[in-house]
Protein backbone atom coordinates (compact mmCIF):
# COMPACT_ATOMS: atom_id res chain seq x y z
CA UNK A 1 0.00 0.00 0.00
CA UNK A 2 1.23 3.34 -0.38
CA UNK A 3 0.90 6.35 1.75
CA UNK A 4 -0.23 9.86 1.15
CA UNK A 5 2.32 12.85 2.83
CA UNK A 6 1.34 16.21 3.27
CA UNK A 7 3.86 18.52 3.56
CA UNK A 8 3.46 22.18 5.24
CA UNK A 9 6.44 24.39 3.77
CA UNK A 10 7.17 28.04 4.24
CA UNK A 11 8.58 30.76 3.00
CA UNK A 12 10.46 32.73 4.97
CA UNK A 13 12.01 36.11 4.49
CA UNK A 14 16.10 35.38 5.47
CA UNK A 15 16.51 36.58 8.59
CA UNK A 16 19.79 36.77 8.20
CA UNK A 17 19.82 40.07 6.39
CA UNK A 18 17.49 41.77 8.65
CA UNK A 19 17.44 45.61 8.30
CA UNK A 20 15.38 48.74 9.95
CA UNK A 21 12.66 48.30 7.41
CA UNK A 22 12.14 44.56 8.86
CA UNK A 23 9.50 45.60 10.71
CA UNK A 24 6.10 47.25 9.70
CA UNK A 25 4.02 50.05 11.96
CA UNK A 26 1.33 47.31 12.81
CA UNK A 27 4.11 44.96 14.23
CA UNK A 28 4.20 42.36 11.66
CA UNK A 29 7.75 41.55 9.11
CA UNK A 30 8.20 43.54 6.13
CA UNK A 31 8.26 40.73 3.68
CA UNK A 32 9.10 43.17 1.37
CA UNK A 33 12.33 44.09 2.87
CA UNK A 34 13.40 41.02 3.09
CA UNK A 35 14.97 38.33 0.26
CA UNK A 36 12.60 35.61 0.30
CA UNK A 37 14.16 31.54 0.89
CA UNK A 38 12.75 28.09 1.46
CA UNK A 39 12.26 27.67 5.06
CA UNK A 40 15.51 25.50 5.48
CA UNK A 41 13.88 22.72 8.33
CA UNK A 42 10.98 22.72 6.04
CA UNK A 43 13.58 21.38 3.20
CA UNK A 44 13.79 18.28 5.37
CA UNK A 45 10.29 17.82 5.80
CA UNK A 46 10.20 17.66 2.14
CA UNK A 47 12.81 14.89 2.16
CA UNK A 48 11.40 12.49 5.17
CA UNK A 49 8.01 12.72 2.79
CA UNK A 50 9.42 11.82 -0.76
CA UNK A 51 11.54 9.06 1.28
CA UNK A 52 8.36 7.79 2.43
CA UNK A 53 6.96 7.64 -0.73
CA UNK A 54 10.24 6.03 -2.50
CA UNK A 55 10.72 3.25 0.36
CA UNK A 56 6.79 2.28 0.81
CA UNK A 57 5.16 4.10 -2.19
CA UNK A 58 2.37 6.75 -2.45
CA UNK A 59 2.36 10.51 -3.45
CA UNK A 60 3.54 13.86 -1.93
CA UNK A 61 0.83 16.82 -1.32
CA UNK A 62 2.64 19.91 -0.66
CA UNK A 63 1.05 23.43 0.81
CA UNK A 64 2.07 26.47 1.66
CA UNK A 65 0.27 29.70 2.78
CA UNK A 66 1.56 32.84 2.12
CA UNK A 67 1.63 35.78 -0.89
CA UNK A 68 1.49 34.76 -4.56
CA UNK A 69 5.31 34.54 -4.99
CA UNK A 70 5.20 32.05 -2.43
CA UNK A 71 4.72 29.80 -5.42
CA UNK A 72 8.50 29.41 -5.86
CA UNK A 73 8.88 27.45 -3.16
CA UNK A 74 5.95 25.31 -4.77
CA UNK A 75 7.76 24.59 -7.77
CA UNK A 76 11.27 23.96 -5.92
CA UNK A 77 9.26 21.01 -4.39
CA UNK A 78 7.95 19.62 -7.83
CA UNK A 79 11.48 19.68 -9.07
CA UNK A 80 12.37 17.84 -6.60
CA UNK A 81 9.79 15.05 -6.63
CA UNK A 82 6.16 16.70 -5.06
CA UNK A 83 3.16 15.35 -7.06
CA UNK A 84 0.85 18.01 -6.04
CA UNK A 85 1.40 21.66 -5.07
CA UNK A 86 -1.20 23.95 -3.79
CA UNK A 87 -0.98 27.90 -2.82
CA UNK A 88 -3.34 29.39 0.02
CA UNK A 89 -3.48 32.82 -0.74
CA UNK A 90 -5.70 35.30 0.55
CA UNK A 91 -5.20 39.05 1.99
CA UNK A 92 -7.44 38.48 4.98
CA UNK A 93 -4.65 35.36 5.91
CA UNK A 94 -2.43 38.79 6.17
CA UNK A 95 -0.50 38.92 9.57
CA UNK A 96 -1.81 35.60 10.80
CA UNK A 97 0.44 34.30 14.17
CA UNK A 98 0.91 30.87 14.99
CA UNK A 99 -2.71 30.02 16.29
CA UNK A 100 -4.46 31.82 13.05
CA UNK A 101 -1.90 30.13 10.80
CA UNK A 102 -2.13 26.73 12.72
CA UNK A 103 -5.97 26.87 12.18
CA UNK A 104 -5.98 27.51 8.52
CA UNK A 105 -3.17 25.26 7.34
CA UNK A 106 -5.56 22.25 9.67
CA UNK A 107 -8.45 23.46 7.55
CA UNK A 108 -6.70 23.43 4.40
CA UNK A 109 -4.93 19.60 5.28
CA UNK A 110 -8.64 18.20 6.32
CA UNK A 111 -9.97 19.96 2.19
CA UNK A 112 -6.98 18.29 0.84
CA UNK A 113 -8.22 14.79 3.00
CA UNK A 114 -7.07 11.11 2.88
CA UNK A 115 -3.57 11.22 4.47
CA UNK A 116 -1.36 9.39 6.31
CA UNK A 117 1.04 12.05 7.22
CA UNK A 118 1.70 15.77 7.75
CA UNK A 119 5.16 16.87 7.55
CA UNK A 120 6.77 20.21 8.23
CA UNK A 121 9.72 21.52 9.76
CA UNK A 122 10.46 21.87 13.33
CA UNK A 123 10.07 25.91 13.18
CA UNK A 124 10.21 28.62 11.12
CA UNK A 125 13.47 31.07 10.97
CA UNK A 126 11.52 34.19 10.89
CA UNK A 127 9.65 33.43 14.12
CA UNK A 128 11.47 30.30 15.61
CA UNK A 129 8.80 29.01 17.80
CA UNK A 130 8.35 25.62 17.07
CA UNK A 131 4.08 25.64 17.55
CA UNK A 132 2.52 25.59 14.46
CA UNK A 133 3.05 22.17 13.72
CA UNK A 134 1.84 20.89 17.30
CA UNK A 135 -0.86 23.46 17.03
CA UNK A 136 -1.79 22.27 13.40
CA UNK A 137 -1.81 18.44 14.85
CA UNK A 138 -4.14 19.57 17.95
CA UNK A 139 -7.14 21.02 15.37
CA UNK A 140 -6.48 18.21 13.61
CA UNK A 141 -7.51 15.77 16.26
CA UNK A 142 -4.08 13.49 15.65
CA UNK A 143 -1.16 12.28 17.09
CA UNK A 144 2.23 13.97 16.67
CA UNK A 145 5.41 13.46 16.99
CA UNK A 146 8.22 16.34 17.02
CA UNK A 147 12.39 16.16 16.07
CA UNK A 148 11.98 13.81 13.51
CA UNK A 149 15.37 11.99 13.34
CA UNK A 150 14.62 9.09 11.13
CA UNK A 151 12.29 6.77 9.62
CA UNK A 152 12.63 3.50 10.92
CA UNK A 153 9.48 1.10 9.30
CA UNK A 154 6.03 2.05 8.08
CA UNK A 155 3.68 -1.21 8.32
CA UNK A 156 0.15 -1.06 7.46
CA UNK A 157 -1.67 2.20 9.79
CA UNK A 158 1.69 2.12 12.36
CA UNK A 159 4.79 4.57 11.78
CA UNK A 160 8.35 3.48 13.97
CA UNK A 161 10.22 6.40 13.98
CA UNK A 162 13.63 7.41 15.86
CA UNK A 163 13.08 11.10 17.69
CA UNK A 164 16.04 13.50 18.67
CA UNK A 165 15.66 14.35 22.77
CA UNK A 166 18.11 16.51 23.24
CA UNK A 167 20.85 14.05 24.97
CA UNK A 168 19.37 10.71 23.30
CA UNK A 169 17.21 9.25 20.67
CA UNK A 170 13.55 7.54 21.42
CA UNK A 171 12.06 5.09 19.15
CA UNK A 172 8.51 5.45 19.04
CA UNK A 173 5.36 3.80 17.30
CA UNK A 174 2.65 5.99 16.15
CA UNK A 175 -0.63 5.33 14.60
CA UNK A 176 -1.65 7.04 11.30
CA UNK A 177 -2.54 9.70 10.54
CA UNK A 178 0.14 11.57 12.39
CA UNK A 179 1.97 14.80 12.52
CA UNK A 180 5.55 15.00 11.83
CA UNK A 181 8.01 17.65 12.87
CA UNK A 182 11.85 17.11 11.04
CA UNK A 183 14.91 19.08 12.34
CA UNK A 184 18.06 19.22 9.73
CA UNK A 185 20.03 16.88 11.06
CA UNK A 186 17.08 13.77 9.91
CA UNK A 187 18.47 13.80 5.97
CA UNK A 188 19.77 15.12 3.61
CA UNK A 189 17.32 17.31 1.00
CA UNK A 190 17.75 15.62 -2.46
CA UNK A 191 18.83 18.38 -5.72
CA UNK A 192 16.54 18.99 -8.35
CA UNK A 193 15.78 16.89 -11.04
CA UNK A 194 16.41 17.71 -14.18
CA UNK A 195 13.15 15.84 -16.04
CA UNK A 196 11.03 17.00 -13.07
CA UNK A 197 12.33 20.50 -13.25
CA UNK A 198 11.69 20.96 -17.22
CA UNK A 199 7.90 19.73 -16.33
CA UNK A 200 7.43 21.82 -13.99
CA UNK A 201 9.36 25.14 -14.97
CA UNK A 202 6.19 27.06 -16.68
CA UNK A 203 3.89 26.82 -13.93
CA UNK A 204 2.49 29.14 -12.25
CA UNK A 205 -0.13 30.42 -9.72
CA UNK A 206 -3.31 32.63 -11.03
CA UNK A 207 -2.52 35.33 -8.45
CA UNK A 208 0.99 35.30 -10.56
CA UNK A 209 -1.20 36.30 -13.01
CA UNK A 210 -3.54 39.26 -11.73
CA UNK A 211 -3.71 40.48 -15.37
CA UNK A 212 -4.86 37.00 -16.76
CA UNK A 213 -8.06 36.56 -18.90
CA UNK A 214 -10.15 33.70 -17.74
CA UNK A 215 -9.60 32.41 -21.18
CA UNK A 216 -5.63 32.53 -20.69
CA UNK A 217 -6.13 30.75 -17.24
CA UNK A 218 -8.65 28.27 -18.51
CA UNK A 219 -5.66 27.53 -21.40
CA UNK A 220 -3.04 27.08 -19.21
CA UNK A 221 -5.29 24.20 -16.94
CA UNK A 222 -5.68 22.52 -20.02
CA UNK A 223 -2.03 22.31 -20.65
CA UNK A 224 -1.34 21.51 -16.89
CA UNK A 225 0.69 24.86 -16.64
CA UNK A 226 -1.26 25.81 -13.51
CA UNK A 227 -0.88 25.27 -9.92
CA UNK A 228 -3.77 24.98 -7.57
CA UNK A 229 -4.93 28.31 -5.88
CA UNK A 230 -7.24 28.22 -2.54
CA UNK A 231 -8.48 30.91 -0.71
CA UNK A 232 -10.07 31.03 2.92
CA UNK A 233 -13.47 30.26 1.31
CA UNK A 234 -12.54 27.39 -0.27
CA UNK A 235 -11.14 25.34 3.01
CA UNK A 236 -14.74 26.67 4.62
CA UNK A 237 -12.57 29.05 7.12
CA UNK A 238 -14.25 31.41 9.79
CA UNK A 239 -12.78 34.60 9.07
CA UNK A 240 -12.57 36.15 12.62
CA UNK A 241 -9.76 32.99 13.20
CA UNK A 242 -7.81 34.18 10.78
CA UNK A 243 -5.49 36.82 9.64
CA UNK A 244 -4.81 39.87 12.41
CA UNK A 245 -8.05 39.55 14.05
CA UNK A 246 -7.78 35.96 15.04
CA UNK A 247 -4.39 36.51 16.06
CA UNK A 248 -3.28 37.74 19.61
CA UNK A 249 -0.01 37.69 19.51
CA UNK A 250 1.34 41.05 18.89
CA UNK A 251 4.91 41.73 17.81
CA UNK A 252 6.71 44.29 19.92
CA UNK A 253 10.08 44.47 17.78
CA UNK A 254 12.02 42.95 15.41
CA UNK A 255 15.65 43.57 15.33
CA UNK A 256 18.93 42.28 14.13
CA UNK A 257 21.84 41.24 17.44
CA UNK A 258 25.41 41.41 16.59
CA UNK A 259 27.55 40.09 19.34
CA UNK A 260 30.97 41.80 18.96
CA UNK A 261 33.74 41.25 21.59
CA UNK A 262 37.37 41.80 21.38
CA UNK A 263 39.88 39.49 23.51
CA UNK A 264 38.54 36.51 25.92
CA UNK A 265 38.51 36.39 29.31
CA UNK A 266 40.58 32.59 30.63
CA UNK A 267 38.78 30.63 33.13
CA UNK A 268 40.85 28.10 35.28
CA UNK A 269 39.57 25.31 35.56
CA UNK A 270 39.20 25.23 39.45
CA UNK A 271 36.74 25.93 42.23
CA UNK A 272 38.15 29.56 42.35
CA UNK A 273 37.81 29.98 38.75
CA UNK A 274 34.23 28.89 39.04
CA UNK A 275 33.39 31.24 41.58
CA UNK A 276 34.70 34.25 39.05
CA UNK A 277 33.00 32.67 36.09
CA UNK A 278 29.43 32.60 38.10
CA UNK A 279 30.79 36.21 40.09
CA UNK A 280 30.92 37.76 36.04
CA UNK A 281 27.97 36.04 34.67
CA UNK A 282 25.74 37.42 37.30
CA UNK A 283 27.47 40.80 37.46
CA UNK A 284 26.53 41.02 33.39
CA UNK A 285 22.75 39.86 33.93
CA UNK A 286 23.55 36.68 31.83
CA UNK A 287 22.34 34.86 35.25
CA UNK A 288 19.66 35.81 37.99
Amino acid sequence: MGYHSIVLVKQVPDTANVTAEAMKEDGTVNRGALPAIFNPEDLHALEAALEVKDRFGGMVTVLTMGPPKAADILRDCLFRGADRAILLTDRRAGGSDTLATSYILSQAVRTVGNYDFVFCGRQAIDGDTAQTGPQCAEKLGIPQVTYLEEIIDIKGKTAELKRNIGNGWEMVRVKLPCLVTVIETANTPRPWAAKKMMRNKSKTAPAELPDAAPEQLEQLQQQGKLLEQWGLDDISAEIDRCGLSGSPTKVFRIQSIVLKKSGFTGIEPTETGVRQLIRELVTDRTLG
